[in-house]
């Protein structure tokens, strides 16, 4: 069990490694070669030109020579806090400015109450001398928690009025953020430019009809049940003609939805090799005396040696050859024809009667709902029979409830390594060297921690995986299912887990030796102590971790091997900076975990919170220099993930009413303990409440708003011409573009202003052109391209 001196070294190593980290960034950002590593979001905007075009000596060009520019190393903190909320919404998108909202949350909730707990909780805690009597093994730092109050004693009351004190504050810290974040979605939807989903359906589970197709299917159904606002339409096939019904009141359109997963892994195989192609031509350029040669076998290894650039010539002509054919199989193929469809309307507010109204008497047929932002859409699982849903999520669940169990395993390795009396019984050679003060303090103090970090690092991945594997559309669906699982896994082994084991290895002996009545006496009293290792931890990943973050040092490698080898053009250069996003599906389970140890631990052992008081205020800064300067979305949502962090953590509040409960109830506080009672309750109450209240307007649009922006529209614009706005928004990316390229080219809703006009600029302010200057090629004139010679 770690030592408060454990503790100590624990945290000198974390604080020095976040320090290394920072100073590291500090010296690597101001140099001219790495702009584009920590600045690529201005690239991506055009407000920032590369270093290398400007100065004149040549190692101005790679290395800073400005010897004041290292006196300001640390002036990123304060550039990272100076920009305004509206701007930051127009600058990264809402998205970015209401995560950055959950770290204020955690600073808002946990600032006043660690002030409470400290000046009243751990008097009262410290006054006692429980533990020295009581056989169990402690540190100094359990002195400090609940566990050091004695059996029956009247002192509980005052962790009872506290509990109710922390939940109300923290109900009332929830609301107001519920109040004031669902607000921002409603002013930020109501003044946001115009976009494509917002007029614009995703019909599925369309039933058979052996008499018409889909195409005609769907057109007669909203022709017959959405007279007024489904008059006209335009089909978008690959190969035949586009068919327009004129009205003289409105039109829309509708994009079928085609299965074209092999089309895009061909897309894909392209384009790896036209990396290696344009590898090995650049390796030619620097030594024209020798053309690069390759082995043909398993990785190079074995096989015929043939020339390198001819060798990935003929593969990247013979799958354009099979990219062309596959165009032409899906095109013509009316098995390719997915029985759903992208419905555009004219009107927003068409557009949401659709979307949230049942359209058949079958409740399974004909199933409507907003179609994600066009960067939101997940194109290969569209291509996923709507029956076979259930199915794969039910097999998903099943894999994902073997993997929480077997993961016990680590966890339990990772608490051993928490225990020195374990490793000295198991492995008595290595006794002598864990003994040295320094050793023991690190393994007891630091390895868990890194330890568990280790385990995780895969787990978003799976999980990820997972999610893709039940069928979600959007990127943006697939990571809000990432998290909960995440976080439920987080719950299970990372809390759970690690309380249960952990308290397992630390009093074995005690709970060998005692009746079976005194066990859960034993695991009440353990409880609290573990807050040691969930210190060790948070210092470890909220720490250290978090400094680790801002320092890119993976995107830095990768892409100076990028640009010494592969990027031949601008556009190659751009693409190599991989500006990364902030990752939703990790990050906020995470926080969320953080959540669930500050409020557990705020009543039982307070002294775990100004650790993470510190993870939130850093994590802000470090998070927000990187929304401004680095990440780059590839969706915005609105907002529309916020009623997930709200529920986890109204859970963590009913956990750690729960397990306080439990506690007290070990503790023989009978008077106090069924007081709790009303605390989940009350609870479980306000999220009614806040679900009743705030929930809509994350899950639907209000036809009085959309109408409303529909006539503010129709007056500033009287002219507007939506036809050529939305006739490629939802077209596959694989037919949007001749040259096969797998990425969506910007459009103009994505470059235009969202809000307000960006006031803040690159230091080195260079207008640059956009990536996509040219306009998209409609899909015959794709198929026209293929059948060139």
């Amino acid at each position: 069990m770690a030592t408060l001196n454990d503790i100590g070294v624990a945290a000198a190593i974390n604080i020095l490694t976040a320090f290394a980290f920072f100073l590291a960034f500090a010296m690597l950002r101001i140099q001219p070669v790495n702009d584009r590593v920590y600045f690529p979001k201005w690239y991506i905007k055009g407000l920032r030109s590369s270093p290398l075009v400007n100065g004149s000596a040549i190692a101005s060009k790679f290395v800073n020579l400005d010897l004041r520019s290292y006196t300001r190393f640390l002036n990123w903190m304060p550039a990272a806090l100076q920009m305004p909320e509206p701007e930051l919404i127009d600058h990264a998108g809402l998205d970015s400015a209401v995560y950055l909202r959950i770290y204020l949350l955690g600073l808002k909730i946990f600032g006043p109450i660690a002030l409470i707990a400290f000046t009243v909780m751990i008097p009262v805690n410290w006054s006692n001398n429980t533990l020295e009597h009581s056989g169990l093994t402690y540190s100094d730092i359990d002195k400090l928690s609940i566990s050091n109050i004695p059996i029956g004693s009247h002192k509980f009351w005052t962790h009872l009025v506290l509990a109710y004190g922390f939940t109300f504050w923290t109900c009332y810290i929830l609301k107001r953020e519920y109040e004031i974040v669902a607000a921002m979605r409603l002013h930020f939807l109501a003044s946001d430019q115009r976009r494509p989903d917002q007029f614009t359906v995703l019909v599925r589970n369309v039933p058979p009809d052996p008499d018409e197709s889909v195409s005609e299917l769907v057109q007669h159904f909203f022709l017959v049940n959405h007279p007024y606002h489904y008059l006209s339409h335009q089909v978008w096939s690959l190969t035949s003609t586009l068919k327009i019904i004129s009205s003289s009141i409105t039109f829309s359109f509708l994009q079928l939805v085609y299965n074209a997963n092999k089309l895009s892994e061909l897309v894909y195989e392209k384009k790896k090799i036209q990396n290696w192609l344009d590898f090995y031509q650049n390796k030619y350029k620097r030594n024209s005396l020798k053309r690069p040669s390759l082995k043909t076998g398993f990785l190079g290894l074995w096989g015929n040696r043939v020339d390198a650039i001819d060798f990935y010539t003929s593969i990247v002509e013979r799958l354009s050859r099979d990219i062309c054919g596959e165009r032409e199989k899906v095109s013509s193929n009316t098995k390719s024809i997915m029985p759903a469809a992208f419905v555009s309307f004219k009107t927003r507010w068409g557009a949401a009667v659709c979307a949230q109204t049942q359209q058949s008497r079958n409740p399974t047929t004909w199933l409507t709902e907003w179609a994600p932002e066009p960067r939101d859409v997940y194109w290969e699982n569209l291509a996923i029979p709507f029956v076979f849903l259930t199915i794969r999520r039910l097999v998903a669940a099943i894999a994902f409830f073997f993997l929480t169990f077997f993961f016990m395993i680590p966890i339990a390795i990772v608490q051993s390594l928490a225990n020195i009396e374990s490793i000295e019984k198991a492995l008595p050679f290595l006794k002598p060297i864990i003994e040295v003060k320094f050793i023991k303090s690190f393994i007891q103090g630091f390895l868990p921690g890194i330890a568990l970090k280790i385990f995780l690092l895969f787990l978003p991945t799976i999980l990820m995986m997972m999610s893709k594997f039940e069928g979600f559309i959007s990127l943006s669906a697939l990571e809000r299912r990432s998290a909960s699982r995440y976080y439920f896994f987080q719950f299970i082994n990372v809390f759970l887990g690690s309380i249960i084991t952990g308290t397992a290895f630390q009093q074995l002996n005690h709970l060998i030796h005692q009746s079976t009545s005194q066990i859960p006496k034993t695991i009440g009293v353990s409880i609290p102590m573990k807050a040691t290792f969930f210190i060790t931890y948070i210092m470890v990943d909220g720490w250290a971790g978090v400094a680790g973050e801002i320092l890119r040092l993976k995107p830095l490698i990768i892409y100076h091997l990028k640009n010494s080898f592969l990027v031949k053009t601008e556009k190659d250069r751009e693409e190599a900076m991989n500006p990364g996003t902030v990752g939703f599906n990790t990050g906020e389970p995470q926080i969320q975990l953080y959540f669930l140890l500050g409020l557990v631990y705020a009543v039982v052992t307070p002294i775990l919170l100004p650790f993470i008081i510190v993870f939130f205020a850093l994590a802000y800064v470090v998070y927000r220099h990187q929304i401004i300067n680095v990440y780059h979305q590839e969706y915005e949502s609105a907002a529309a993930f916020w009623p997930d962090v709200h529920v986890r953590v109204v859970a963590a509040l009913i956990v750690s009413q729960l397990l306080l409960m439990g506690l007290l109830s070990t503790k023989e506080a009978s008077q106090s303990t069924p007081l709790l009672i009303t605390l989940p309750v009350l609870t479980i109450c306000f999220h009614r409440f806040c679900k009743g209240r705030y929930e809509p307007a994350f899950v639907r649009y209000p036809l009085q708003e959309a109408m409303m922006k529909d006539t503010l529209e129709r007056a500033k614009e009287a002219n507007l011409n939506l036809k050529g706005f939305l006739q490629n928004a939802y077209i596959h990316p694989v037919f949007k573009s001749a040259d096969d390229s797998d990425s969506e080219s910007e459009s103009e809703w994505e470059r235009s202003p969202a809000l307000v006009a960006t006031k803040r600029t690159s230091k080195r302010f260079t207008p640059m052109s956009s990536k996509d200057g040219g306009s998209l090629l409609s899909l015959d004139q794709v198929n026209d391209e293929c059948l060139k010679p």
